[in-house]
């Protein structure tokens, strides 16, 4: 019986992490901000950094030109304008994103 128990706690912790795993997927993308999104720049570093400082939000752009917004945007303050690579959790029905992990593509 205690076999059993545990190998049914066992099952149940393990799907837990599987479907909370299911969420979370590496995405390419950009960083941008919120008035300029997925327009192309001739200096994406300098206009996303300008834009911020004049109040926009940091966005996420993937590679299919979707903005998504940024629930932290803390985590991204050293990517501004840079291509990357994400480890992330989106909400789709609010278009935002959750970045646990981030990494410049070169």
């Amino acid at each position: 019986m205690k076999v059993a128990l545990s190998l049914l706690a066992a099952s149940f912790v393990l799907s837990s992490v599987a479907a909370f795993a299911a969420g979370t997927t590496k995405v390419d993308g950009w960083i941008s901000d919120s008035r300029c999104g997925a327009k192309p720049m001739k200096d994406p570093v300098a206009c996303v950094r300008s834009c911020i400082k004049h109040g926009a939000k940091p966005v996420f752009v993937d590679a299919q030109k979707q903005v998504w917004s940024i629930d932290d945007p803390a985590v991204v303050k050293n990517f501004y304008g840079e291509h990357v690579a994400v480890v992330a959790t989106t909400n789709k029905a609010t278009k935002t994103v959750h970045i646990d992990s981030i990494a410049e593509i070169k």
